[in-house]
C-alpha cells in the first residue's frame, strides 16, 4: 500500500514539469510581449530602449533553455514573479484570495455531497419512483442551466425580492449560501447520476444475492455493501471536480463579487499580466493533480484491490 502511493506521488512530478513547460511555451508563443505588457499595465509608453531594457530584466533576452530553468528554480521556491498591474508579488496576491476560493468550493463540496448521496442512493434502490423521477429532473435541470444564468435567478428571487441574502461580497455565512448553492447544483446533478447509475449496478452483483441467501438484514445489504462499492464513481467524479472547482469558480465569483482567485484572474486576463496568468495555469494543474492524488488514496481504502493491481503492473 504505501509502495503504491509512492508510485503515485512520483508520477506526479513529471506530469506537472510537463505543466511548467506547456505554460513556458505558451507564454513565448504568445503574441503578448510580457515586457511591453508591463509597460502598458504601467502606463508608461513603451519605446525601444524600454523595451529592451525590461526584456533584460524580465531575463528575456536570455536563451530559452536557461529562461525556464530559472522559472522552474523560481516555482520551486513559490516564485512567481511579480504582478504587472500592483507590482507585488504574486504568490502574496494570491494567497490572500485562495481561502475565499476555498470557502466557496469546500460549502459547495458539502452541499453536493449532503444533496446527491442521499437522493442518487435512494432513486438507486427505489427504481422508477416519486423520488427517481425526481432525482432525474433535478439532475436535468443542473446540467443544463448555466451557472451565471442560475446565479442571477438566485439573486433575483433570494435577494431582490426576498430580501434573505445579501446580493455580493463575503462576511458572515449568509454570503457564501447562495454562490456555494450556484457551483453545487452541477455537481449535485452529474454525482446524482452516478450513484443512481452505479447502485443499479451493483445491485444486479452476485454478491448482493449471496447476501441475500445467507439471510443478511436488507439495511447491511445497501448500506455496508452497496452504497461502499456504489460511491466509488463519485469519489473519482469528486477528485476531478475540486481542481475543477478552485479554478473554475471564476464566472461564480465575478456574478457575486466574491474576492476569490477566479475573479483576481479575470482581472489579470483583462490586464495582461502575464506572471498571474502563469500561476493561476500552474495553480489549477498542481490541484488537479493533488486532488486525483487524495481520491486514489481514498479509493484504495475502500477497494484494496486497486493497490494490487498496482503492484502487479
Amino acid at each position: 500500500m504505501g509502495t503504491y502511493i509512492l508510485k503515485r506521488i512520483i508520477t506526479i512530478i513529471p506530469i506537472f514539469l510537463l505543466a511548467t513547460l506547456l505554460t513556458f511555451g505558451m507564454i513565448h508563443l504568445s503574441p503578448v510581449d510580457p515586457a511591453e505588457a508591463y509597460l502598458t499595465a504601467a502606463h508608461i509608453q513603451p519605446t525601444e530602449e524600454i523595451l529592451a531594457q525590461k526584456r533584460h530584466e524580465f531575463g528575456l533576452d536570455r536563451p530559452l533553455l536557461v529562461q525556464y530553468m530559472n522559472s522552474i528554480v523560481k516555482i520551486s521556491q513559490l516564485d512567481f514573479g511579480t504582478s504587472f498591474v500592483s507590482n507585488k508579488p504574486v504568490w502574496e496576491e494570491v494567497s490572500s484570495r485562495i481561502p475565499a476560493t476555498i470557502q466557496l468550493t469546500i460549502v459547495s463540496i458539502i452541499i453536493a455531497i449532503l444533496v446527491s448521496v442521499p437522493l442518487g442512493f435512494l432513486a438507486g434502490i427505489k427504481k422508477n419512483s416519486g423520488i427517481d423521477h425526481f432525482s432525474r429532473f433535478l439532475s436535468f435541470l443542473g446540467a443544463s442551466i448555466p451557472s451565471f444564468w442560475l446565479g442571477y435567478l438566485l439573486i433575483f428571487f433570494f435577494s431582490v425580492k426576498l430580501d434573505l441574502f445579501p446580493v455580493e461580497g463575503i462576511g458572515t455565512w449568509k454570503h457564501v449560501i447562495l454562490p456555494s448553492i450556484t457551483l453545487a447544483l452541477p455537481l449535485i446533478a452529474l454525482y446524482t447520476r452516478l450513484l443512481r447509475a452505479s447502485v443499479l449496478e451493483n445491485l444486479q452483483e452476485p454478491y448482493v444475492l449471496f447476501a441475500r441467501t445467507r439471510g443478511i438484514h436488507e439495511r447491511v445489504i445497501m448500506g455496508k455493501h452497496v452504497l461502499r462499492m456504489a460511491i466509488s464513481p463519485m469519489i473519482t467524479g469528486l477528485g476531478m471536480n475540486i481542481g475543477k472547482l478552485m479554478t473554475g469558480a471564476i464566472i461564480v465569483e465575478a456574478v457575486f463579487s466574491w474576492p476569490g482567485f477566479g475573479r483576481y484572474f479575470i482581472e489579470a486576463t483583462f490586464n495582461r499580466d502575464v506572471p498571474v496568468i502563469q500561476c493561476y495555469v500552474l495553480l489549477a494543474a498542481g490541484l488537479f493533480l493533488i486532488s486525483n492524488l487524495v481520491v486514489d488514496i481514498i479509493q484504495m481504502y475502500i477497494d484494496p484491490r486497486i493497490s494490487r493491481k498496482g503492484r502487479q503492473h
